[in-house]
């Protein structure tokens, strides 16, 4: 996953002075293959898909009131106790083609964050990604689609701290309509977007598309 750490390290500097807006929609294709669905029948062990009930019912949902943005500190955990989600952060750069690497896939329970970007905690958008699945079964974000709004998204941090987030929405995405400046522009305050894949699923071509929880610093300890 380090191969292409002096690509990801140049091209994160763009992504510091302009947002993440830098990445494309393609980032997380590789989270998609869906492997265990198609050795174990799509239709019994698909993930859960976000309702319409959990998306953004007013573009002033995300003006909501935030808790002061923490210095910069890399994050090590992520945790979602509403889901069950318990999992250690490893960096995440760019490939050569512009589009982020992810965690290894046989290792289900490890998510990954954009380390040329925003730390969790402080101003801007930062991303954390990792596998809905893999070839044995359910993998670290199998249920994302399940979070509900107000729930709450705990990243530890290498300071000592712990950055909480409160989830706005939970929406999901086709690859074809996949909104990059929603997703990965730049925010005025402390953001988070938690990522998978998701949507309908094809046994040629995985999952088409991709589950995105949007979150906004609440507090920390």
């Amino acid at each position: 996953m380090r191969k292409h750490s002096n690509t990801a390290r140049t091209y994160g500097n763009v992504a510091r002075r302009y947002g993440n807006t830098a990445i494309a929609a393609v980032t997380v294709v590789a989270l998609c293959s869906g492997a265990w669905l198609l050795r174990s029948g799509a239709e019994r062990h698909a993930p859960p898909q976000p309702s319409a009930a959990q998306a953004h019912a007013d573009p002033a949902d995300r003006q909501a009131s935030a808790a002061p943005a923490l210095p910069p500190s890399p994050p090590d955990r992520v945790r979602i106790p509403s889901i069950r989600v318990n999992a250690p952060l490893m960096g995440l750069g760019l490939t050569p083609a512009g589009s982020l690497d992810v965690p290894p896939a046989d290792r289900k329970n490890l998510a990954g964050w954009y380390e040329a970007g925003t730390t969790p905690g402080e101003t801007g958008t930062a991303i954390v990604a990792g596998h809905v699945d893999n070839a044995e079964g359910p993998a670290v974000f199998y249920r994302l689609g399940a979070l509900k709004k107000g729930s709450t998204v705990e990243v530890d941090r290498r300071d000592g701290t712990a950055a909480v987030f409160t989830v706005d929405s939970v929406e999901v995405y086709d690859d074809r309509d996949f909104p990059d400046e929603k997703v990965y522009g730049a925010a005025r305050r402390p953001e988070l977007r938690v990522i998978t894949c998701g949507g309908g699923y094809s046994r040629t071509t995985g999952y088409r598309g991709n589950v995105v929880v949007f979150a906004h610093l609440t507090g920390s300890r």
